[in-house]
């Protein structure tokens, strides 16, 4: 499991652009000098550019042809090299971001370029280059103490925990495209594909979370997508094989494919259905994923959240099925309504 520790890392150089839109030829305006930053706003700014990195799903530098060829990688092996020519290879960062600000949404804001130190990474001392986009510039009230009375004003600024897009690029394999955690808060919208994939172009690391992640999401789509075309299984017995699959990578350190096909879907026509719809599934989205491997508990809390185990029943009832799929049945009426019957022992 990956770890990362900030608690020694310093803001060793600092420098702010500011991006527009290019399709709306909006500016892109280039500073050329490095930021100045007051020493009791030092912490509270490392603070908003390293919160909310968590050590998950790390990412590397690619290139369809060559890893050379993909510009950010080839600048931060510059700064990496040679941190002198901080404010020129920044300004290269800021100039292939607004290339790629092309899409409608794509907002405005100013463009952070930093180099950290100290970061611990998987035990390993590290520094790393910090991209991080600023956009959402929100109001907060400012309330001074003046001759007996307060005075109330406002400014704008940005959210300490309000980071729109941000990228750590560590100094650590190198030669596979380098570390990297990117933060999106625009991950699902249609814009968002120009800051990982157009911008950055990254691809996932292949590494536990990556394995634990992609085969999840797979086993969901099958069971809420697919089960239903080719069998006769009521919207309870896929909430429970949602439920199984969560539980056996919740109570396994590794996986192995075909024991959890035997534990979770257990039916020979539904393995055979699955193992099917896995393999179209990784063909078409290009995934590679062994079938054997270590399981990242990061990654099964992540997809815990999105497993749903409601059974919404017209708009009366939610049913949340958490446990025993034996303790509920399914039955019809004489007049034909359909209702469930549900055990337990104790009212909680």
């Amino acid at each position: 499991m990956s770890s990362i520790d900030f608690t020694q890392t310093e803001l060793s150089h600092l420098i702010t652009h500011h991006t527009g839109n290019k399709l709306r030829q909006e500016d892109i305006i280039l500073s050329t000098a490095p930021t100045e930053i007051e020493e009791d706003s030092r912490d509270y700014l490392l603070s908003y550019f390293i919160q909310p990195f968590k050590a998950e799903e790390f990412y590397s530098f690619t290139h369809p042809l060559q890893l050379d060829l993909n510009e950010v990688f080839t600048v931060a092996q510059q700064l990496f090299a040679n941190n002198k020519d901080f404010v020129q290879l920044s300004q290269s960062i800021a100039k292939l971001l607004y290339e790629q600000s092309t899409h409608p949404k794509i907002k405005e804001g100013e463009l952070n370029v930093a180099l950290l130190t100290n970061i611990v990474l998987n035990n390993e001392t590290v520094t790393a280059i910090g991209i991080f986009k600023s956009e959402t510039d929100t109001p907060f009230i400012k309330m001074k103490s003046g001759n007996k009375k307060f005075n109330i004003t406002h400014d704008f600024g940005f959210e300490l925990k309000g980071m729109d897009k941000g990228c750590l690029i560590f100094n650590t394999a190198a030669n596979d495209g380098y570390k990297v955690l990117i933060v999106d808060t625009a991950s699902k919208s249609a814009e968002a594909h120009y800051w990982k994939d157009d911008f950055l172009k990254l691809k996932p690391i292949n590494d536990e979370f990556h394995q634990t992640n992609q085969f999840l999401g797979i086993t969901k789509n099958f069971v809420t997508k697919q089960i239903a075309q080719e069998f006769e299984v009521s919207k309870a017995d896929r909430i429970d094989l949602l439920n199984r699959s969560v539980e056996y990578f919740k109570t396994h350190q590794s996986f192995d494919k075909g024991e959890f096909e035997q534990e979770v879907f257990k039916d020979q026509s539904l393995i055979k259905s699955f193992r099917s719809f896995d393999e179209n599934y990784r063909e078409n989205h290009d995934i590679e994923l062994q079938d054997t491997f270590d399981i990242s508990p990061q990654a099964v809390k992540k997809q815990a959240k999105v497993f749903k185990s409601v059974l919404k029943l017209d708009k009366n009832f939610h049913v949340y099925i958490h446990g025993d799929r034996s303790l509920i049945q399914q039955g019809v009426e004489n007049d034909g309504r359909k209702y469930y019957k549900i055990y337990f022992e104790q009212e909680l």
